[in-house]
């Protein structure tokens, strides 16, 4: 893969220099505009001074979501727009941002089956070059309606601007729709390659088919509740090049794209002066270790949870944290985040799984047996009160894995099942307690806590991790079958494990927490990566190339439907007879898709190099 070049720092001066000048900028952002649709230029009014110079270039500025801030600090800005707008923007007063995340979304509903053709021809969509939009994958998501109906997804991709490098402008404008300030040009570059110059490290473009009245899983006929959108998801910034204060006179936002000239999407600002927290977000887990160095097979680990802002203080009160409802429903003034799936679906891969917001923690060991987990999680668990979720067995999984959501797993999806229940409302301590069972193997033990915070424009994953010792005083370590994912998820490419997905760069601390759920079957850490690295074009490299990833053969061999079919779409009618169709497209059918196959075939994968 090519490497980024590091600039030397009297280039980074003279690129900066080069661009200071405000006729330079303006000739630059001129062609830009006119590229998007602008049909103005500066104006004498605004020009010099009365136009804010709140550019910055910030090349090779490390990007810090944990420690305090100032209105100089260039914090991420995320952006949502739907059907021409968007809910309102609030930030920092006079604050500097580069944009981290974008979302735009167009939807329209249908009473018939048009696949996507409708988007071509209505909605906020329409001028788009659909021209070439294809069925992708297809699968029933979730479970069973309320009425006893089930929902299907189609995913579509290959049209024309899907495929094309493009470029967004978001200007900031004042209440009589003036321009305050430079505008933030982003360059989303192409689905087919990652390009050096592309604004994101993710860029994803596709459009979907919702049918919610499927009779059943492999028949929607008689179906009429149909929705089409379509999405770009843009985030994770590997230059930074532009960070920009909002100007004192900015009150809206305004997007404009080379795709639809012409098109102006607009949200507006509100500035908060004197805000009660600071920005980023940090986590601290508290653990009291025995005397002895280590916990014993049998103990309870007691573990409080501490959440603050980048300057340390608290985002809850000491001893509880707030309930579901306060921070779904508001008043949320702290920007916590917890499981929002029920309100707007989420997708692995194909649409929002970063807006999903969960907040769970988990204790997985010992470290020198971590791997995946294969036992599927039925939905009942989820809905028996219990302290913890016990998601791997030593004796059933080769380690051990508990796990629980935040809110419990019962509160949450109880209150989602049983709403006069009034779980959602329930207080919430801030203290989780995981039970190590009597035959748990001697080791290091990894407890990791996941969660999000969306605060006045920034929304950034966070994750810790804590180890403690059960048994011994000695330290293991994780033996991980695979290598090689910082190639591509590198500072330099802005793919960072420690920011991009939960913002956890300990690859050993994942698999208790993703393992196959009953409503979610393509939770283990392979079969997303499968996936999605199957259908990214960005990616680079041939899938058939298991070397790319795997560090031995004995690591490939394990034969799965799950395995094989997260990353192939289909397999020959001799398997369909002896395992059965396709029904799952992450796992080619149910809980059975988990089982190895066979130990007589499969062992060597095509052009795998290993």
């Amino acid at each position: 893969m090519t490497q980024v070049p590091k600039q030397p720092r009297s280039m980074i001066s003279r690129t900066s220099e080069g661009l200071a000048g405000p006729k330079a900028r303006w000739a630059f952002l001129a062609l830009l505009a006119a590229a998007c649709g602008a049909a103005d230029e500066p104006t004498a009014e605004l020009d010099g001074a009365e136009l804010a110079d709140t550019s910055e270039q910030l090349i090779g500025t490390p990007i810090d979501t944990q420690g305090p801030t100032t209105t100089s600090t260039a914090i991420g800005l995320a952006l949502e727009f739907e059907n021409g707008a968007g809910p309102v923007v609030r930030v920092r007063r006079g604050q500097r941002f580069f944009i981290e995340q974008l979302d735009l979304r167009g939807v329209i509903q249908s009473t018939i089956d048009r696949e996507v053709d409708g988007l071509a021809s209505e909605g906020p969509l329409r001028n788009l070059d659909w021209r070439g939009v294809e069925l992708a994958d297809e699968d029933f998501g979730g479970m069973q309606n309320p009425d006893g109906t089930f929902t299907r997804r189609r995913f579509y991709t290959g049209a024309r601007w899907m495929e094309r490098t493009s470029v967004m402008t978001v200007q900031q404008l004042d209440s009589r729709g003036r321009p305050t300030a430079l505008p933030w040009l982003l360059n989303l570059g192409s689905s087919r390659q990652r390009g050096l110059l592309d604004t994101f490290f993710i860029r994803r473009t596709r459009a979907i088919q919702w049918t919610y009245d499927c009779p059943s899983t492999s028949d929607c006929s008689g179906a009429s509740l149909f929705e089409e959108e379509g999405l770009v998801e843009v985030r994770h910034s590997p230059w930074n090049l532009q960070a920009h204060k909002f100007a004192s006179a900015t009150t809206q936002l305004e997007l404009r794209w080379t795709e639809l000239p012409g098109a102006r999407w607009v949200v507006p600002v509100e500035q908060v002066v004197s805000p009660p927290y600071d920005y980023n977000l940090r986590v601290e887990l508290g653990v009291e270790t025995p005397p002895s160095g280590y916990f014993s097979p049998g103990d309870q680990v007691p573990v409080t949870l501490s959440f603050r802002d980048g300057s340390g203080a608290r985002l809850h009160p000491e001893g509880s944290l707030p309930s579901y409802a306060d921070v779904v429903f508001g008043p949320n003034p702290a920007g916590l985040q917890y499981y929002r799936a029920f309100f707007d679906a989420t997708t692995t891969y194909y649409r929002r799984k970063h807006r999903e917001r969960m907040t769970a923690i988990q204790l997985i060991g010992p470290a020198q047996d971590i791997q995946a987990v294969r036992t599927v999680a039925p939905i009942e668990q989820f809905l028996v009160p219990s302290e913890t979720l016990t998601l791997g067995l030593p004796e059933r999984d080769g380690m051990y894995a508990e796990a629980q959501l935040v809110p419990p797993a019962h509160v949450l999806f109880g209150g989602a099942f049983f709403p006069e229940s009034g779980a959602w409302e329930m207080p919430l301590s801030d203290t989780v307690t995981f039970n190590i069972p009597d035959n748990a193997p001697s080791g290091s033990y990894l407890i990791t806590l996941k969660t999000r915070r969306t605060y006045l424009g920034q929304d950034i994953p966070h994750s810790s991790t804590l180890e403690i010792q059960v048994g011994q005083a000695e330290r293991t370590e994780p033996a991980l079958a695979t290598s090689g994912c910082n190639d591509c998820h590198s500072q330099a490419f802005a793919g960072d494990l420690g920011r991009v997905l939960h913002g956890n760069a300990n690859r050993g601390a994942c698999n208790g927490c993703h393992v196959p759920l009953g409503f979610e079957l393509e939770g283990p850490v392979y079969v997303r990566t499968h996936f999605i690295h199957s259908r990214s074009e960005r990616f680079g490299r041939s899938t058939k190339n298991c070397s790319s990833c795997h560090t031995t053969r004995e690591s490939t061999q394990r034969v799965s439907k799950s395995a094989c079919m997260s990353c192939h779409q289909s397999y020959p009618e001799s398997h369909v007879a002896a395992f059965g169709p396709i029904t799952n497209m992450y796992v080619g059918g149910g809980p059975e898709s988990f089982d190895s196959c066979t130990s007589s075939c499969h062992q060597s994968h095509p052009g795998s190099n290993l």
